[in-house]
């Protein structure tokens, strides 16, 4: 069977014609590029962290054509001359050479850096909007645990990245490290001894991050990421409430060429501020550091921000140290070292199954939640980012006392009060906020918005004219879906039969849960009507007054009827 290819340039015929006869690819090809992606700003931050890592790649290749991973002992005789004649390991000589004596070195080394911190950043600003808008929900949890080993893999990518060059600040980082899997209780120690070769520092921890470092974590990270966006692909995109959005469709623009030169546009962006940023603003200037001695220490030594966590949570615990059949337990290092990433890792991971048998809601899910329609989602959300900042600052603890001269014991006490207390409060206030934004919807839905217009009725009162919303306005205040009520814990049919999700401990758990879930603020009835005038009442004021307007061509759909988009369902 031919086809005509009339219509199609000579050049894309001639190769595209190649292709397809030996790869049978023109048909995917064709539904990919008529694959349509909504455009709203907020999923930008999905596309930062994936040219992020396209730089990390980039960079990183470069600078591994000159770093040395070898731990040998070495005289530095290099162009930075405040270091000559001194003893270093083989690998922060390197990274000397890079800095001062490759053409583009430091600028590639700096590049990298700041690309690995803007990968962190924003990996944690995108998985916080798939959880505050809900958009892990089924179908995506599978996504949703992707992306979890993504930023997991990011931690360890960046410990072992900063910690390459063997300069005083990484090696204090990785004493921390040492000490943390020493207090592994019984196979600790083995674990270190095998890690670092030997005796800490040892001799091979710096091969052996290298391998870790330019191989495998970037494999994995790579193989995550394909199948990250190849899920998303097929699942497609979800979407923000809208006009015309449902969940059945997807409205946005195609692939090609809108999204290819958007994506284009903002890879180049991108890499510009970060050629900025390494330009003008300095990180890890490693000469300054000097090479790693055990014998030497650092003040107001800080690692990378997102570690800055770790480093709180050491920083915080109190000494606590028990002796078990002749085996120390270093609470103090063991707790720091997994509780607080275990609470953020795991409870990311097991939200969306928790929230589905909590809510009973088993329904697929391609339209987002506002966060405030999802009170107890949000407020966990802002009590887990407390509790992660409290952690952070106080990683800076020395840093905080210094700048403020406030005894370092105080901030360190401060924090492991509001360590518990913050989250707490975050979490209450968040509730409260989200219900009071939802009234504000449902008076808005129902009597429309203050439009600031004063008029005089006959009987010589004055009222507001409230304006009625817009039909896109409707739309998404209106998208607010109830969650099912689950039986109450021991209630019973009409035959006396209790409901089998009721029972027990597990059941009285899930009602409660369900309740919580399920809290929201009902819509007001609309009071819509024409007065003599010809005005539209739109709603009654709290006083009990009218408010009027002119009718309006924006109110004339209501919420279950909005009138489908330009835009068609994606292929």
């Amino acid at each position: 069977m031919t086809t005509s290819t009339d219509n199609v340039p000579k050049a894309v015929s001639g190769l595209g014609g190649f292709l397809d006869d030996r790869f049978h690819g023109a048909r995917g090809t064709r539904v990919l590029m008529r694959k349509v992606f909504p455009d709203h700003w907020s999923f930008m931050l999905g596309e930062i962290s994936l040219w992020s890592f396209v730089i990390l790649l980039l960079t990183g290749t470069f600078l591994a054509l000159f770093f040395q991973p070898s731990m040998t002992d070495v005289v530095y005789h290099g162009s930075y001359t405040k270091l000559d004649g001194i003893r270093m390991s083989e690998a922060y000589q390197s990274t000397l050479n890079i800095s001062f004596d490759v053409r583009g070195g430091l600028l590639m080394r700096q590049i990298h850096h700041w690309a690995a911190d803007l990968f962190m950043v924003a990996i944690i600003a995108h998985m916080l909007r798939v959880f505050f808008t809900g958009a892990y929900r089924k179908p995506r949890e599978i996504n949703w645990l992707i992306g979890v080993v993504i930023f997991t893999m990011g931690l360890l990518e960046g410990l072992f990245g900063y910690s390459l060059p063997d300069d005083q600040l990484s090696g204090a980082g990785l004493r921390i490290t040492e000490g943390v899997i020493q207090g592994i209780p019984i196979v600790g120690t083995y674990g270190s001894y095998f890690l670092f070769g030997g005796p800490y520092p040892g001799t091979d921890i710096v091969p052996r991050m290298y391998i870790l470092h330019v191989l495998l974590i970037p494999g994995l990270i790579l193989a995550l990421i394909t199948a990250h966006l190849f899920i998303m692909v097929h699942q497609k995109h979800t979407q923000m409430p809208g006009l015309g959005n449902t969940e059945k469709n997807v409205r946005g623009q195609p692939f090609f060429p809108y999204f290819i030169v958007k994506g284009q546009a903002w890879f180049f962006f991108i890499f510009a501020v970060l050629v900025l940023l390494a330009t003008f603003a300095q990180i890890n200037p490693i000469w300054l550091y000097g090479p790693y001695t055990p014998v030497a220490i650092s003040s107001a030594s800080q690692p990378d921000f997102y570690m800055g966590i770790l480093e709180g949570s050491l920083r915080m615990m109190p000494a606590w140290e028990n002796n078990f059949l002749g085996h120390t337990i270093s609470w103090s290092v063991l707790i720091p070292a997994l509780v607080p990433l275990g609470i953020i890792f795991t409870g990311a991971a097991m939200w969306p199954f928790f929230e589905r048998w909590a809510t009973g809601d088993d329904s697929f899910h391609n339209i987002n939640d506002r966060p405030r329609n999802a009170p107890i989602r949000t407020a966990t959300g802002m009590a887990v980012v407390v509790f992660y900042g409290v952690l952070w600052a106080e990683g800076a603890n020395d840093v905080l006392a210094d700048t403020f001269q406030i005894p370092l014991y105080t901030i360190t006490w401060i924090s492991r009060v509001l360590v518990f207390v913050g989250p707490f409060l975050a979490f209450v206030a968040t509730r409260r906020i989200c219900i009071a934004l939802q009234r504000k919807d449902a008076r808005e839905l129902a009597h429309g918005y203050e439009s600031g217009i004063i008029r005089q009725l006959p009987t010589g009162e004055f009222i507001e004219v409230h304006q009625p919303v817009s039909a896109e306005k409707r739309a998404v205040l209106s998208a607010k879906q109830p969650l099912p009520m689950l039986p109450a814990a021991g209630s019973e049919d009409a035959n006396g039969v209790p409901a089998p999700s009721g029972t027990g401990i597990m059941g009285w758990a899930r009602s409660v849960n369900n309740r919580a879930f399920a809290e929201t603020v009902p819509p007001e009835e609309s009071h819509n009507g024409h007065d003599a005038n010809g005005h539209e009442a739109i709603g009654h004021e709290a006083n009990g007054h009218a408010a009027v307007d002119s009718h309006s061509a924006a109110g004339s759909h209501s919420a279950g009827e909005l009138p489908r988009g330009d835009g068609s369902p994606d292929a």
